[in-house]
This record gives C-alpha cells, sequence and structure tokens, in this order.
C-alpha cells in the first residue's frame, strides 16, 4: 500500500532520537515508523541531520485577548510558523470569556472557520456564577478551567473570590480537569502599585516591585490549600521563583495533585539585561523577575515544571508605548519563538535540548491536557503533528512574524535554530518560508477522545 507521505531523518521518538528512521503516514495518523528503506509514499521529505520532533503543544495561549475571536486566525498562523500544532487557548476572550455553552459554541464555530492548528479550551467562571454550567463545558471537552485572583478587568478578567474558586475545585475533584490560578493577591499588588507610583517610580524597573514575590507565594499558597481541601488538580499557570515550584513539591508531597507551569519568557529575560533596551515590551504579569533566570533552568532540569508554555498575548504594540508601565498592557506574543528560545536556552545550559524540548513542549502538556497519545508524540497511532526544526544561527527578526502583531521582545535575538517545517495530521502547513494551510484546517480538541497511538 501507498502511504500518503514518508518524513525521513532523525526522529524524536518517546524511547530516545531514532536516528537515520522513516515514518509514514496515511489518513492523518502516522502509520508505520522503521530504520531503513522505507515505504512508497505519494509525498516524501528528507529531514535529514535536522530533527523530527512531534507537533509542539503550546500549553497557554490568549488568541482572543483584543481582536475578540477572530484573533484565533493570526494567532494559529503564528502558530504552525513557530511550529505549533496545538494551541490550548484561554478562556480570556474579548469581550466577554468562555463561562457557558453559548459562548462555547461561538469560540468553536470561530475555530472551524478560522484555526490554522488544531485548539484545545480552557473554560471559566465569573463572579457568583451558578456552577451548572461546569458540567456542561466539561461535557463539551474542555480541558481546564482557570480563574484569576486578581481583577484585570471586571468582565472579561474578573477576580474570582475564595468561597466560589473552593466550590469549584469541589466539583472538580471527582474528575481529572485541572483548575488553573492567576496567582498574585490583589491588595498586595494594589498597595505595592500605590506605593510605586507614589515614589515616582513607572519604569520597566519597578515592575516586579510592584507586583511583589510576596503576593504571588501567598496566592499560591491560598490556593494550593484550597486544591489540598478539596481534593481536586490545582494548577499554577505561571511561576517566576523555584520558591513557588516548592510550594508545589510540598504540596505534592503530602499526596496532593498540585502542579506549576513555567513560560518561556521566564527562562530567557530578565529586567537587570533587558529592561534599559525593552522596557514595557517585555512586562507580563506576574513579573519577570531579576536575577530568577539560572534558579528557573534548575527547575526545569529538575523536572519540577508540569511543562513550558509562551503565554501568548495577542497586544498590538500600540498597547506598551504608554508614558508608565503600569498603563502598559501585560503580555508578549510567543508563538513563533517558544521553540527555537526553548532550545535554544537549554543547550546553552548543557542539557540535551533536543530530549528536553520534546519533553517539557510536547509530551508533557499532551498528558497535561488529557490529549496523549493522540497528540505529543510520534507514535503509531497518533496524530501526524510534525515539526522539523533546523540547528543554525537564527535572529529572530519579528517584522516577518507570521500574526498581525509584528514586534516581539525576541527580535533581534539569536537562536541556535528554526522551524524549517510544519506538518498537521500529515499535510503541510508551513514550508519554512510561507504558512500554505487553510484557514479552518485546525479543529477542535476535546479533552480525552481518541486515544489513538498504540
Amino acid at each position: 500500500m501507498t502511504a500518503d507521505l514518508v518524513v525521513t531523518g532523525r526522529l524524536a521518538l518517546p524511547e530516545g532520537i531514532l536516528r537515520g528512521g522513516w515514518l509514514s503516514v496515511e489518513g492523518g495518523r502516522i502509520a508505520a515508523l522503521g530504520r531503513g528503506n522505507p515505504p512508497d509514499a505519494r509525498e516524501r521529505f528528507d529531514a535529514g541531520d535536522d530533527l523530527v520532533l512531534p507537533g509542539v503543544i503550546d500549553g497557554q495561549t490568549h488568541a482572543a485577548s483584543y481582536g475578540g475571536l477572530a484573533g484565533i486566525e493570526s494567532t494559529t498562523r503564528s502558530a504552525v510558523a513557530g511550529g505549533v500544532t496545538t494551541i490550548v487557548d484561554m478562556p480570556y476572550d474579548n469581550p466577554e470569556p468562555l463561562f457557558d455553552e453559548i459562548r462555547l459554541h461561538a469560540k468553536l464555530k470561530v475555530i472551524s472557520d478560522l484555526a490554522h492548528c488544531d485548539v484545545a479550551l480552557y473554560g471559566t467562571v465569573m463572579p457568583d456564577q451558578s456552577l451548572d454550567e461546569v458540567d456542561r463545558l466539561i461535557a463539551a471537552g474542555i480541558v481546564a478551567f482557570k480563574i484569576s485572583y486578581f481583577e484585570s478587568h471586571p468582565v472579561r478578567f474578573p477576580r474570582i473570590p475564595a468561597n466560589q474558586a473552593f466550590a469549584l475545585m469541589q466539583a472538580l475533584a471527582p474528575t481529572d480537569i485541572p483548575l488553573g490560578v492567576h496567582n498574585e493577591d490583589q491588595e498586595v499588588v494594589l498597595a505595592a502599585i500605590a506605593a510605586c507610583r507614589a515614589a515616582g517610580r513607572d519604569g520597566i524597573e519597578a515592575h516586579s516591585e510592584s507586583r511583589p514575590e510576596a503576593a504571588e507565594l501567598s496566592a499560591t499558597a491560598h490556593f494550593l490549600e484550597l486544591g489540598a481541601a478539596a481534593q481536586a488538580h490545582a494548577h499554577i499557570v505561571h511561576l517566576t521563583t523555584a520558591s513557588g515550584f516548592d510550594l508545589v513539591e510540598q504540596s505534592r508531597a503530602r499526596g496532593h495533585r498540585a502542579t506549576g507551569e513555567l513560560c518561556v519568557h521566564y527562562l530567557w529575560f530578565d529586567p537587570e539585561d533587558d529592561g534599559a533596551e525593552l522596557g514595557a515590551l517585555m512586562k507580563v504579569n506576574p513579573p519577570i523577575r531579576p536575577g530568577r533566570r539560572d534558579e528557573l533552568w534548575d527547575v526545569v532540569r529538575e523536572g519540577r515544571a508540569a511543562f513550558v508554555s509562551s503565554d501568548h498575548s495577542s497586544w498590538p504594540v500600540d498597547n506598551k508605548r504608554t508614558a508608565s508601565i503600569f498603563d502598559a498592557g501585560a503580555g508578549v506574543p510567543g508563538l513563533e519563538t517558544l521553540l527555537p528560545a526553548f532550545h535554544t536556552g537549554a543547550a546553552a545550559r548543557g542539557l540535551d535540548a533536543d530530549r528536553m524540548t520534546v519533553r517539557m513542549l510536547c509530551e508533557a502538556p499532551a498528558r497535561f491536557f488529557g490529549l496523549w497519545p493522540r497528540k505529543g508524540c510520534i507514535a503509531v497511532g497518533a496524530d501526524a503533528d510534525l515539526t522539523v526544526y533546523a540547528e543554525g544561527d537564527n535572529v529572530w527578526d519579528a517584522s516577518k512574524a507570521n500574526d498581525e502583531l509584528r514586534w516581539s521582545p525576541y527580535d533581534g535575538r539569536r537562536f541556535s535554530g528554526r522551524v524549517v517545517r510544519t506538518y498537521l495530521r500529515g499535510r503541510l502547513a508551513w514550508t519554512g518560508d510561507a504558512v500554505v494551510n487553510k484557514p479552518g484546517d485546525g479543529i477542535y480538541l476535546p479533552r480525552g477522545t481518541d486515544d489513538g497511538a498504540t
């Protein structure tokens, strides 16, 4: 039988790197794996010495945070250019978040019409909302829920009180669905911002001070303890210090379901080194803290992070051009830089960058969100989502990004490789120069359906 596609090269399999390997694709799935002579195929691609890894799963994106649901097109186009074949999109859409079936179906329609890559979804609840919708969203395949301890916007990104957070945890406890949190104590942050403003300190160097580690750690500890009491899976969606991961480990050591996530910008930037150049272009919440990169890479090395994500945000650059850091939007684009930034950083620190990248950007998020083994691995039966990563000098030029933003804090940064090919279910999506698949080629991915691979 003639396969639809055969890819040969250095294959990143779950058990390790297979040099001189081949995989065949039939009907959008990986049909066979081997070494030596590959089978006949209607299409072939020889990756040579480049790494063929599973399509990257970005476990934290905000596709519709600015331009509304239509932002899914630009975001997912950028995703496939970055080797990302699945995004897990946060619920904080503009103008309203995803908190019920009506908004879910609206988002599903846009995914069906506009997505270039596959999309899994977080859901949320609104303040004082009945939890009746939670079961409906779970039945529809929501992969996780998220709430915030800090109000960024009263409607789009509201604060959820502790009693409601605890009730939601109790509702989720019998399931395998995580509840994530934006982990900043509101009162501590507001007081610290007011103090910085009063002192006339309004540059990027004051950002970490204005959202202090104490606010992050206290919110983290509070959330973990609620999760422990409810026997639910408590997930911290971004930790900026090793101390935060210590809290997660302490909860796990007591037998509770607790996890912590790292975003790649915390592994790459430092305001002491990059703040003068970037200013608000590197503003994220919680803040990138001075002097913490090495300890966070130790967290990665020690296997203490659940996975690494981009926390991609679709803010236009004008949202960053404010006189005060406190008026600038928080968040950065990151879909096309997640893979090269993480791989480059891992290699620079002497880690096995190939295996670490596959583990933290592919396998771990697939397992976390209930998409494994259909996603996240090169295995027979899995979706033929493939990313080809070529090592070599790559200076990132944000003006050539494939989204509508055309800016990045990584602009001009030097990576040690680039994505030269992306396949979505066996169909070419990115050639290394252009996105060639169409809006609507991506699909919605419910949690836990079709375990696929054998």
